[in-house]
């Protein structure tokens, strides 16, 4: 990893949560047929936020939306650059997505390339009637032709930023931080 210095807080833990909220009342405007909505959580931090957009809904609802969550480790396309022996955590989806709108959720879109991955492993599982994409934020420099259709918060960063998403359930504390490489 290379080394980092923090630039600035982008969210507190009160914003992350906010946010949320927003994407969760978002996603219940622009969704015709709940009964047929699922997350799918990219792993590692877009599970968390997957799980908890889909409590934002139960409390506001009282609907269930299923929650998988999506390894693409072995779907990445630098596969080779990124370790001899990647670590492959478990997909588990325990639905059919066959039929189902599907929003993928991930903590970062940056090149896209990980969103076309998770496509792959998610089109391995069935087939869709919808897929979208829900980001916490969207920083800029795609490389592929992938948007997300809800997004937290538009970050624009210069190639020598990265935006790094603390999450309590991995990081024990919530928090986006803006860093630069040193």
């Amino acid at each position: 990893m290379l080394p980092t210095r923090e630039k600035a807080q982008l969210m507190s833990a009160s914003e992350i949560d906010r946010t949320l909220v927003r994407l969760a009342h978002e996603i219940l405007e622009k969704t015709k047929d709940l009964q047929r909505l699922a997350f799918i959580g990219i792993r590692r931090r877009g599970v968390p936020l997957a799980l908890r957009l889909a409590d934002k809904i139960k409390n506001l609802e009282n609907l269930e939306i299923p929650v998988g969550f999506l390894d693409i480790n072995l779907y990445r396309d630098d596969l080779s650059t990124v370790s001899e022996k990647p670590v492959h955590s478990a997909t588990e989806i325990n639905f059919p997505v066959t039929g189902k709108d599907i929003i993928l959720v991930d903590d970062v879109l940056y090149t896209g390339r990980t969103i076309r991955a998770a496509l792959d492993a998610l089109f391995d599982q069935g087939r869709p009637s919808r897929v979208q994409l829900l980001v916490l934020i969207d920083r800029g420099w795609r490389e592929l032709p992938i948007e997300a259709r809800y997004v937290g918060r538009m970050v624009q960063t210069s190639a020598n930023e990265i935006i790094e998403v603390k999450l309590q359930e991995i990081d024990q504390h919530d928090k986006v931080l803006l860093v630069e490489k040193t």
